[in-house]
């Protein structure tokens, strides 16, 4: 089945209440999850926090906030993303980026801005570490005995021990394994340098991608290098961006769009017609296998996504394309991913 989802971003919007209202709007089209982005370079409220306060107002839509691995603690940042599962019940997600300024270097004074390949590295190791300490508590290590005082089975608890190249991981995490054992990992692939962290660690990759053919040619080279990591390709969904302004109603696209194709602009592949054409456009590169779904930046947030649900989502519901309600209750379930088994329990529990 095609998957759908969202960029909820909006420019100079703090108040928790324009979030939920459309998050909530997304939900109601039946979105596999909405982004909500972040980075150290510009202003606004913290995405992991908003999109926390956004998880009781929903209840079936995930949501991915952008989280930077540069200049961050890995074991915070995984404990953070953990929680957020824990709050949405199975919904979170995590959107995984680099910061490469040297701007954002001198907001901690740490270290210098590295090069992009060498902070893309980074980020897989964060990736992997994060994934161990998500295990690190396996699934039945709380025992909560009231008679015998007993919170937690320590023999259920495991040290991961990791080494990297700039840090160093000890554990156990502080959070319990989250309820879908590992939030899911987003990367957007478009950039080369992310695209072996994509292939290696993600479930989600986003690829700008101003053609068919292109979008293919990515997806094609992602899973084959996922099938090198010894990972199933399968497992892999590959996600074209787009970003869509539907300010033009209902008339055709203009030249260049529509089934045509989005235009590259310098923000990114541009879709600019109605919600008719755009309801074609994904259809057609979806049949076509070029990509597992889409992953839609509104140019006009809220009059762009409801255009986009009432719109596009109703005519690929009425094809047969996209489900008219959500399988399950995780993000998981939503994307047709298994829950991880927990690589301590499965080899018997050492650590």
């Amino acid at each position: 089945m095609l998957h759908l989802s969202a960029a909820v971003d909006q420019p100079s919007a703090y108040d928790a209440d324009s979030y939920v209202a459309l998050v909530r709007l997304a939900e109601r089209g039946g979105l596999d999850f909405v982004t909500l982005d972040d980075g150290f370079a510009r202003p606004g409220p913290d995405a992991l926090a908003v999109l926390s306060r956004v998880a009781p107002a929903t209840t079936r839509i995930g949501l991915v906030p952008t989280v930077t691995t540069t200049h961050t603690e890995p074991f915070h940042v995984q404990a953070a993303v953990a929680t957020l599962d824990w709050v949405s019940r199975g919904r979170a997600g995590w959107r995984i980026d680099v910061s490469a300024t040297e701007g954002e270097a001198r907001l901690f004074g740490r270290r210098h801005a590295a090069p992009a390949d060498a902070l893309w590295r980074e980020a897989g190791e964060v990736a992997d570490v994060a994934a161990r300490l998500w295990d690190s508590w396996e699934d039945d290590a709380e025992i909560r005995d009231e008679e015998t005082g007993r919170f937690i089975d320590r023999d259920k608890l495991h040290y991961v021990d990791f080494a990297g190249a700039s840090f160093s991981v000890k554990g156990p995490s502080i959070v319990p394994r989250p309820p879908q054992g590992h939030p899911v990992r987003v990367v957007d692939a478009t950039d080369g340098h992310a695209r072996r962290t994509a292939a290696r660690y993600a479930d989600v990759a986003l690829v700008r991608a101003a053609s068919a053919a292109q979008a293919a040619a990515v997806r094609e080279q992602l899973r084959a290098e996922a099938a090198g990591f010894g990972r199933d390709p399968d497992e892999l969904r590959v996600f074209a961006s787009l970003l869509v302004d539907l300010g033009d109603g209902e008339h055709a696209a203009e030249p260049g769009h529509g089934g045509g194709g989005p235009r590259q602009t310098a923000q990114g592949p541009l879709y600019r017609g109605g919600p008719v054409d755009l309801a074609e456009l994904i259809a057609g590169w979806y049949t076509e296998g070029t990509v597992d779904g889409f992953h839609l930046t509104p140019t006009e947030p809220f009059r762009d996504l409801e255009r986009l649900v009432n719109g596009t989502v109703a005519l690929l519901q009425h094809r047969g394309l996209f489900r008219t309600f959500y399988p399950g209750s995780t993000l998981r379930e939503h994307l047709g991913l298994a829950r991880p088994a927990n690589r301590y329990a499965v080899t018997g529990g050492a650590s």
